[in-house]
C-alpha cells in the first residue's frame, strides 16, 4: 500500500498494517504465548490487530444467543471466537474477507476488512454473511513506538501476512505455519531471548 492510498499508513518498510506479528518462543505472557496477531492499522500514533489464533473457549452460538441476535438454521454454531488481545475485551471484532459494505468497518486491503457493527453478525448467523470470518473479543493494541520497540528486543517477528493461515490453517498450526512464511522453524528457537 502506498502513503497516497492512506496517508494515516506510515510510509516504507516500516508499515506493518496487514502483517503478522508472530510472538518469538521467550514470550511466555498469557495472552501473546504463541500468539500470531493480524496487524489491521499501523500509523503514527501506533497500531492495532487481533490475535487470530488463541480460542476463548466460546462458541459462535453463545455469542450469538447472549446478544439476542436472530440466527437461521444453517450457520457454524460451533465456530470458534477468539481473544482478540487484551484491549476492550468486552467489544466484539469480526476480522473477514470479502469486505464488504458493513455499518462500521476498517478496510484493511483490497480483500481483508475488520468489522465492529452488530450488522455483520447478524448476517453470519442468518448464513449470509462472509464465509472466511474469525470472531473475536478484544484486540491487541500498541501506542507509538512501542511495538518498534518491543521488536528490537526480538519480542516478535514480522511477515506479511497469508489469508490462507489466517481463514483455512487449522487454528494449532497457525504460529509455525506464520514464522514458516520466513523459513522460522520456531521449534529450533530457544526461549532465552538475547542478541548474538
Amino acid at each position: 500500500m502506498t502513503e497516497t492510498d492512506n496517508t494515516k499508513q506510515q510510509s516504507g518498510s516500516d508499515n506493518l498494517t496487514g502483517h503478522f506479528l508472530i510472538a518469538m518462543p521467550s514470550l511466555n505472557d498469557g495472552f501473546f504465548n504463541q500468539a500470531v496477531t493480524y496487524i489491521c492499522e499501523h500509523d503514527d500514533s501506533g497500531c492495532f490487530g487481533i490475535i487470530i489464533n488463541q480460542p476463548l473457549g466460546v462458541t459462535l452460538q453463545q455469542v450469538i444467543s447472549e446478544m439476542k441476535i436472530e440466527a437461521g438454521e444453517n450457520y457454524n454454531r460451533e465456530q470458534p471466537v477468539y481473544l482478540g488481545g487484551p484491549v476492550d475485551q468486552g467489544r466484539g471484532f469480526i476480522l473477514h474477507r470479502p469486505p464488504g459494505n458493513w455499518q462500521s468497518s476498517l478496510r484493511v486491503n483490497d480483500s481483508v476488512a475488520l468489522t465492529t457493527s452488530k450488522d455483520i453478525l447478524q448476517a453470519i448467523a442468518s448464513n449470509e454473511g462472509p464465509q472466511d470470518n474469525i470472531v473475536a473479543l478484544g484486540y491487541a493494541g500498541w501506542a507509538a513506538g512501542q511495538l518498534e520497540d518491543e521488536m528490537a528486543a526480538n519480542t516478535w517477528l514480522n511477515c506479511p501476512a497469508d489469508e490462507q493461515i489466517i481463514f483455512n490453517t487449522p487454528v494449532e498450526q497457525r504460529w509455525k505455519a506464520a514464522a514458516s512464511l520466513i523459513g522460522i522453524d520456531l521449534s529450533l528457537l530457544s526461549n532465552d531471548a538475547g542478541h548474538a
